[in-house]
Formats: structure tokens, sequence, C-alpha cells
């Protein structure tokens, strides 16, 4: 009879063989030109058939299940963590991101071997769909991307079979577009979006950033001015059309032109010198700049050209406690969806409950618990499982348990009076170890007197 050991190293080779041999991203790169990285790697999986095996399986599983994660986090955000080659990994990341953010993100991994990252992008739908946006290039860890409706995304990390490595994942955002007015910054808007106008009979249909007359304004995106004239309210005013986007950009007030009607200009070009023409006459020079999407009204420029939030700042968790076993070492804690105490409640923890750090940072631990539920907690709500809780002579023969479950595997069967030191609690279950320094799970009840029994 062959091992389970045999066939799974043979597994192992041949997906080695099939995803090693190919160029790109699997076999299907040249007839699936159109799929993302990670689909057509999902496909090379299908070709080779190893979907039929516990191995492609459980990674095409933890690739849908990731989609579902309830894990939600504030960007700029960066956090490591660790995933094995024994076992298929996933996650989802949730955050709420405004048409005009451009966001990248990165995971950087430390292993033994090079390894591939998927990074896709989902946008969140009613009644939980999912539709994919983006997709980070084959062979690159790396993503830039522009969401195009202000909503909540999930953004899915996932790593190539057979790999072990440590990561970084972080997550920043920039202004999609360059800002408008040379030498000034977002602290120079001064009127924005929305404000009433004219006793309130209609309302602000851009952003107002004042400079001394004649200051360069210029195109914040490459693309073909589309408009030069003069008009009532603006004045002088120039459009810029970005295909690209489907957006037409209005620079009003101007002092004057540097440009014509259907010249093409890239980022940095001076379109015109801020003034105050139209009906800013009595106010000081300023440029009017606003938004309007293709067939749409306006939309509010402010994130398209605000200031970014800089590089995320979080203290990254030490490498050496990724995978680490830890308990909960106050009267509770709770697991949260989000590394913060304003995120909303998953679940609620017992004191010396177990739970694996599989990420994170230094203050808010990303956890696995044994049921498969993950979330975040806060460091300081937890301690090693290295400290026995207390010691346990067994009255009677017990079984010793690969996990927490009454039909889990039996490690060994432990005889009366032996030695056990209990590490953690998962409901009726409780890990031990023993004098050999095995560990496992015994199912264990407790008198009212603290005695522990069988």
């Amino acid at each position: 009879m062959i091992s389970r050991n045999l066939i799974q190293f043979f597994l192992i080779g041949l997906l080695t063989l099939w995803l090693g041999a190919c160029t790109g991203v699997g076999p299907a790169t040249n007839l699936f030109r159109s799929a993302s990285p990670h689909e057509q790697y999902a496909q090379s999986l299908k070709e080779a058939k190893l979907d039929r095996t516990a191995l492609g399986t459980d990674w095409l599983t933890a690739s849908e299940r990731a989609l579902g994660d309830s894990l939600r986090i504030k960007v700029p955000y960066r956090e490591s963590g660790y995933f094995p080659a024994t076992r298929a990994f996933a996650v989802g990341y949730r955050l709420d991101a405004q048409r005009g953010d451009r966001f990248l993100v990165r995971v950087e991994t430390q292993g033994h071997k090079a390894t591939q990252v998927f990074i896709d992008v989902f946008a969140l739908e009613a009644r939980g769909k999912t539709s994919l946006l983006a997709s980070s290039k084959a062979d690159t860890n790396i993503l830039a991307w522009e969401p195009r409706r202000t909503q909540s995304y999930l953004i899915r990390i996932q790593p190539e079979l057979l790999r072990s490595a440590s990561y970084t994942i972080s997550i920043t955002r920039e202004p999609a577009l360059s800002f408008p007015v040379q030498g000034r910054d977002g602290r120079q808007i001064s009127s924005f979006f929305g404000a009433s106008r004219d006793a309130g009979r209609r309302r602000h249909e851009g952003v107002d950033i004042f400079a001394p007359r004649g200051t360069p304004a210029i195109a914040s995106v490459d693309g073909i001015i589309s408009g030069v004239g003069t008009n009532r309210l603006g004045g002088n005013v120039v459009f810029l059309s970005n295909n690209e986007r489907s957006i037409r950009l209005y620079y009003a007030h101007l002092d004057r032109w540097n440009v014509a009607n259907g010249q093409r200009v890239a980022a940095g070009d001076t379109v015109g010198f801020v003034g105050n023409t139209g009906n800013a006459r009595t106010t000081g020079p300023h440029l009017h700049f606003g938004i309007y999407g293709f067939g749409e009204g306006a939309t509010d420029p402010l994130p398209f050209i605000r200031l970014g939030r800089g590089p995320a700042k979080q203290t990254l968790l030490a490498e050496s406690r990724l995978g680490d076993s830890v308990r909960v070492s106050a009267a509770r804690s709770v697991v949260r969806s989000g590394p913060g105490s304003d995120a909303s409640v998953l679940q609620e923890l017992p004191k010396a409950a177990l739970m694996t750090i599989v990420g994170g940072t230094e203050s808010w631990l990303r956890v696995e618990l044994p049921d498969g539920q993950t979330g975040y907690v806060a460091s300081s709500t937890t301690e090693t499982v290295s400290r026995p809780l207390r010691r346990l002579n067994l009255p009677t023969t017990s079984n010793l348990l690969d996990a927490a479950n009454p039909s889990a595997a039996i490690i060994k069967t432990l005889s009366p009076g032996s030695s056990v030191d209990i590490l953690a609690k998962v409901g009726s279950f409780q890990l031990v170890r023993g004098a050999d320094g095995q560990t496992g799970w015994l199912t264990l009840s407790t008198e009212s007197d603290g005695q522990t029994r069988r």
C-alpha cells in the first residue's frame, strides 16, 4: 500500500514540475490572456488535475473564503504575517475608498525561495457579491490601484502553493492627480465642494486655491485641452480631458491662458495663470478647480488632489512571534474585525482561551482561533503559553488528541497518574504538555472545588 506521505510527495513534485516549467503564471497563459494572474494560476491547478487533491482544493477554497473575510483596516496600514508551505493561505482586507484616491499595495516576503504573491482588488457589491477590479502583474508583489467609485473594497492576498515565508503588507493612499497650482498643496484650499453660493441658490462645484496672481496653474494629469474660453462665472477658463479616468478638469478665474484647444499636455505643464476673472473680481486671485465625469455632473475634486497620509507607521510584529500560540491573560478579551478598539466585535474570549498569531502589529495581533475564526486582539490582553497554568495528575487513562475536537486523531494514550501541564483552554478541551514535552488536547471538566478530572 502506498503511504499518504508518498502520495503527498508525488503531488508536490507534480505541481512543482507543472508550474515551474511554465512562463508567466502557468500553462494557461496563452489561452487565457484576459484572466488575472490569480485566475491563470487557478486554471493551471485544474489543468494539472490538482484541484482534485486536498492541496489544490484547499488553495481554491482559501481564495474564496478570503472574499468573505471581515478584517477591516484604515489606510495607511501595514502588518507582518506568515504563510506555511504545508497549508493553503489567503487573507482579505476590507477598506473604504473614495473616487480620486490612489492606493499602493506592496507585499514583501522573506523566505528561502522567491515567492509569487497574488494581489487582487474586489468591489464589495450588494448582497455579498464581489467583482474583480484590479490585479498585480505576474511575478510582481506590488499593485497601484485607483477606485472609480466611493464604496467599500476588499484586497485579497494569496501566495502560490509550496512556499513558506514571512511577509509584510503595506497599503498607502496618495491623490490620483497632481496638485493644480504650482508650489501649493491642499493646505491652500479655502473653499470646498458643496459650499453654498448666491444665498443658497447654487452649490460650489469645485475647490478654491488661493495664490498670487500669475502663479502657474498646471495640468494635474496627462490629457487633451478640450476647451479654452470665457464665461460669466468662471472668466477665463480651460477644460482638460483625461480619457483614462473619464473626467474633465475645469480651471477657472485664470488671469490668462497658456494652451490652445486640442493641445495635448502632460502632467505638470502650465495651462494658465492664477487670476480673479469672471465673478471672482471682488476676491483675491485664486484658481477654481473642478472635476466633471464624462456624462455626469460635478464630483468632489478634493480626494483627487489632497495630501497623501504618508507611509504606514504601525510598529511591526517581531518575525519570531509569527505562528506562536498565545492565550488570553486578562479576565476576558475580544476578537475584533480590525486593529483598533473602535472595530466591531467578532467574538468574546474567556481567560486562558487559546489562539495562534498569524500576523498583525506589535499592538494588535491578527489571530486564528481553533474554530478557524480570524480577527484582531489587543496584544496587551495575551501571554505566551510556555508557562503552564497549573499541573494535573490524571486520575484515569486519557487520550491525548491532536485537535480540540472529540473526533480528532489520538496522538497517544496517557496512563493514570501521568502528570501534564495545562497550557490553555478551548471550550471543554484543554491544551496540555506532558513530561516528555508532547502537547495535545484532553477532554476535561473542572469540579467546583477547583480539582480537574476527566
